[in-house]
């Protein structure tokens, strides 16, 4: 799940505007970043949020009061477009970059 996009962001569509994500932040009073933060953890990934803005940074910490349902991870991993928003990794090594 990505917020990255190229020149068709319509078409990718924003993981944090779908209904399935937005249902559940309501279900559990958070916002839609968080429960997409939440997912993360539930799947044991590594999520690095981003943020300058002090109220949002504490946002993203706010994730450990809660836990998905089996049935709320699965509604969210439905979400995947199999679109990817970065370099693909098997062309990323020394000097990508530049």
């Amino acid at each position: 799940m990505n917020r990255y996009w190229n020149d068709n962001r319509d078409l990718v569509g924003d993981p944090l505007g779908d209904p399935a994500v937005t249902e559940i932040a309501a279900r559990y009073g958070k916002t839609p970043a968080q429960v997409v933060l939440r997912w993360h953890l539930e799947h044991g990934l590594s999520a690095i949020p981003k943020s300058v803005r002090p109220h949002r940074i504490a946002e993203n910490f706010d994730v450990f009061d809660f836990a998905l349902a089996a049935d709320e991870v699965a509604a969210i991993d439905a979400i995947d477009t199999g679109v990817r928003g970065g370099p693909d990794p098997d062309v990323v090594g020394p000097g990508y970059f530049g």
